[in-house]
């Protein structure tokens, strides 16, 4: 099944894919759990306003998740625990939205990342029940002012501004199906991050130092995962810069495609 979230007129919908072309409108039945049932009208994907695949309550990242990645910022990979940091759900923006790059800034990176969605409130989880707690992968890419998440000493402003989390297009919930029937070993998950048509990163989820079920799990030690909540999952090497005019695409092996275009304040 392939989530979309979108507006229609001022209201906002779930929808299931069906056919390629039309969403089929769904309504989200709990809070704790993301569990849909399809209600209403049917409406073409081309026509609607496409907004974040989902409402998180927060959106939990992992730094230096790929050893080449901290390796080219100059760090020694991660070794013992995940490097945690937060980016504030009101920094979400959709496929085809636009990334701003605020006044003042010097240099805005992009990050190409593979994002889990949770699928049910969880707290305490064990590797082997994290992906029962699931909804399914989408696309993230973890914007970052690279100058002031240096000086700053800590990341929120550097990570946290408006625009710094496109995420989407949708929700594909047959990958979290892949890896609850098959692990992480026989379910091959990569992302790639075009710049203006050209691939700049390129990892998979073998490549990681601290694996999916293990992510789910540990976080859930610390806090409780909400129904919805992302977890972005760290970016390989090869982040750059982003200027005004430039397009940033990430594509994930499963279908998913984030494109998002980038100008100035």
């Amino acid at each position: 099944m392939r989530i979309y979230r979108y507006r229609v007129g001022k209201a906002d919908y779930y929808g299931e894919l069906v056919d390629g072309t039309l969403l089929r409108r769904c309504v989200r039945l709990s809070a704790d759990r993301f569990e849909l049932k399809h209600a209403g009208p049917e409406e073409p994907l081309a026509e609607v306003e496409l907004l974040p695949p989902v409402k998180p309550s927060k959106i939990v990242c992992v730094g230096r998740n790929y050893a080449d990645h901290a390796k080219e910022m100059g760090n020694a990979p991660v070794e013992e625990r995940p490097l945690i940091f937060l980016k504030p759900p009101s920094c979400l923006i959709p496929s085809g939205g636009t990334i701003v790059r605020p006044a003042g800034c010097e240099r805005v990176d992009y990050e190409g990342e593979i994002a889990l969605v949770i699928g049910r409130e969880c707290r305490q989880v064990s590797e082997a029940e994290a992906f029962d707690c699931l909804l399914g992968i989408t696309a993230f890419n973890d914007v970052t002012e690279r100058t002031w998440q240096k000086g700053d000493g800590q990341w929120t402003r550097g990570k946290g501004c408006d625009t710094f989390g496109p995420c989407g297009a949708f929700i594909d919930t047959t990958a979290a199906e892949a890896l609850r029937a098959g692990g992480e070993e026989r379910t091959p998950l990569e992302v790639t991050t075009r710049l203006n048509g050209e691939q700049v990163q390129h990892g998979s989820i073998a490549d990681l130092t601290f694996g999916l079920a293990f992510l789910i799990s540990y976080l859930s030690r610390y806090m409780t995962l909400c129904a919805g909540d992302i977890i972005a999952t760290g970016t390989p090497a090869g982040v750059g810069p982003l200027s005004a005019g430039d397009t940033v695409t990430v594509e994930l092996s499963n279908g998913v495609e984030l494109v998002n275009s980038v100008k100035d304040a």
